[in-house]
């Protein structure tokens, strides 16, 4: 189970089924009407989930984030499944990085490190996807159930 090395982040061309997988966290996302606090997910989308939710003034540095992702990405691990991290959360304004999104992907790194095997960590919004380590993503206009493609951004 060695992560690969000098490879961080989802890189292009995206594979078809994550593709798939993310639309549909996407689509998912987009039923919440009302404002979402940032959750962060660990696991198989659809399948076995982790939860956390981060609540404000919680202090979580690098070591305590990465404590987290490890005892939840731990169930999928012992059965020999990588699990995806993703968080949820309102769309940032364009263009702008959000401070949250860039710890827990240093912790996923982390964490990938520490398991030897490679977390992907993508940031779930109503209209889009994106990791902020690699800035691979797609972003819908108006999402709709179907096919995996969407516009790079």
């Amino acid at each position: 189970m060695d992560a690969p090395a000098g490879r961080i982040g989802i890189s292009e061309p995206v594979p078809s089924l994550l593709a798939r997988v993310l639309k549909h966290a996407v689509v998912t996302q987009a039923r919440h009407t009302e404002p979402v606090e940032p959750l962060l997910h660990v696991g198989i989308p659809g399948q076995h989930v982790c939860t956390f939710e981060p609540r404000a003034g919680d202090q979580l540095d690098l070591t305590l984030r990465t404590e987290i992702l490890e005892a939840m990405a731990s169930t999928d691990i012992g059965r020999r499944r990588v699990p995806l991290v993703w968080l949820t959360r309102d769309p940032a304004p364009p263009g702008a990085l959000d401070q949250e999104d860039l710890a827990w992907a240093a912790a996923a790194t982390c964490a990938s490190d520490e398991l030897e095997v490679r977390l992907d960590l993508v940031v779930i919004t109503r209209t889009s996807w994106r990791d902020p380590r690699s800035g691979v993503g797609r972003t819908w206009k108006r999402i709709r159930p179907g096919k995996a493609s969407g516009s790079s951004g």
